[in-house]
């Protein structure tokens, strides 16, 4: 494992091939951490019809066990990756296993609902793996190989949800629902043993202080407003709850950014991120965050409805997981066709592209979706889109901030993707809620409702290729 310092060559953004190791295998172990990071966001979904009763609370208290972990993975994204920045992204790598697999091992020991909303906060804090991976592949691999590398890597956000899907559902029909946590307990350890074998550690520690008060004031507006979104449907929106989470937490988000303007060394440089290509950047992050999450909500709920609506397929979930399956693959294929955009088209343009495809799966699935293979087809090309996507954004923010800041930039766009998820799952739940029809005595969506679902996250995925399209040019070149 290399250890030769190399400030000057960072900053140079040309590690010495000498430094790198094998690139391939570095660029492997990384991505595969990603997926073990991405795949706990979903892991609990199968179960969570059966949470209630497994964790002897009610429904609406077992809910937490799947925004937990969303939470948690949005506001460590920025927080881990200015701790890559001043003490080293490899370090913080490690650390992120570390805590992945003390969530997974407090989950698998849990019975009640206190001890298993404590492992998912954890497991949900793993995802600044990614980021931090994005942030040190361009420090670890030649110039050649770095965008692949970074679509490879972008695209475990999307290919660890829908490997977990059918995984978790054919785990949880066969085995014990603990197994699940202890599985993800030993894939941290066994990727945390790879990072320190085969990840180069690079001396890219910037030095500077930790502000503390920085990381508490965005946690406590991210907590507040993200758990205000994410209940909203259940709580009522215009409830006391929910306007109290939501006003509150932008209202400490407002102070904690007039603070972190007034610091010489602060959590996250708003500065930079104000600058046009950043922000826009970021703004089409949320664009497109909306647009993948919106499929990942519908298409399984049109899949699992029971045919006596007329319009469900009736599939079981271990099913509607299996025909959903290679979207998240498809996202990885396309790795390597999005960084040969990049380099032929430039990542604002491969951004747009991402966008489009985005838009174009879910206005051909308000057409095809009479049959689970064409729902399949539109989950494949909406997934295709996510990946190019999720690989030009951080190409764009890596373009446009320095090496002492690449960490904490590309965390800032992880967390807009994640507020992008989450204002989606919301959106999507109160779109599926306005009108619904009784079967069996239980309410279930109207066929309309999937449709205008389509429309909407046709139209947050094309409001990502405008916003794309104001990015300065020059940042292709």
């Amino acid at each position: 494992m290399s250890t030769a310092p190399r400030p000057a060559l960072a900053e140079a953004g040309e590690p010495h091939p000498d430094d790198l190791g094998s690139p391939w295998l570095t660029v492997v172990v990384l991505c595969l951490g990603g997926l073990t990071a991405a795949l706990t966001q979903t892991l609990v979904i199968p179960i969570q019809g059966e949470l209630p009763k497994l964790l002897h609370t009610s429904a609406p208290n077992a809910s937490w066990v799947v925004t937990a972990a969303l939470v948690g993975g949005a506001v460590a994204m920025p927080i881990a990756g200015r701790l890559a920045d001043l003490f080293g992204k490899q370090r913080v790598l490690i650390g992120s296993l570390a805590v992945l697999m003390a969530g997974s091992i407090l989950c698998a020991f849990a019975d009640t609902l206190a001890p298993m909303l404590a492992g998912r906060v954890l497991q949900g804090c793993a995802m600044g793996f990614i980021p931090v991976g994005i942030a040190l592949m361009r420090e670890v691999t030649p110039p050649r190989l770095t965008p692949t590398a970074i679509s490879a890597m972008s695209a475990t956000l999307g290919v660890g949800g829908a490997i977990a899907l059918p995984g978790a559902a054919w785990v949880v029909e066969d085995f014990d629902w603990h197994v699940l946590f202890w599985g993800t307990a030993a894939l941290g350890a066994v990727m945390l043993v790879a990072v320190l074998v085969v990840v180069p550690h690079v001396e890219d520690a910037y030095g500077g202080r930790l502000d503390l008060v920085g990381a508490v004031g965005l946690a406590v507006g991210l907590v507040a407003f993200l758990v205000g979104v994410s209940k909203g449907n259940d709580w009522g929106w215009s409830s006391g709850g929910t306007v109290a989470t939501i006003g509150g937490g932008i209202v400490v988000l407002v102070c904690w950014a007039f603070v972190e303007l007034r610091l010489t060394d602060p959590l996250c440089d708003l500065r930079v991120c104000a600058r046009r290509p950043v922000l826009l950047t970021n703004l089409a992050a949320i664009a497109i965050g909306f647009g993948m999450m919106a499929q990942a909500i519908v298409v399984p709920q049109l899949l699992s409805l029971s045919t006596t609506t007329g319009y469900g397929l009736g599939q079981t979930f271990l099913q509607a997981g299996l025909w959903m399956a290679p979207g998240g693959l498809t996202m990885m294929v396309f790795a390597p066709i999005s960084s040969r955009l990049i380099r032929v088209l430039g990542a604002r343009v491969t951004l747009m592209i991402g966008g489009a495809v985005i838009g174009s799966g879910y206005l051909a699935a308000v057409a095809l979706s009479a049959e689970p293979w064409q729902l399949m087809l539109v989950s494949c090309i909406s997934s295709a889109g996510v990946g190019i996507g999720y690989a030009a954004m951080p190409t764009l923010i890596l373009e446009s901030v320095p090496f002492a800041e690449a960490g904490s930039a590309v965390g800032i766009n992880g967390l807009m993707r994640s507020i992008g998820t989450s204002v989606s799952a919301a959106v999507m739940a109160a779109i599926l809620t306005a009108a619904t029809i009784d079967v069996a005595g239980f309410a279930v969506p109207a066929e309309s409702q999937f449709r205008i679902c389509f429309l909407v996250g046709a139209a947050a995925a094309f409001a990502g290729v405008l916003l794309a399209a104001l990015v300065p040019r020059r940042l292709s070149a």
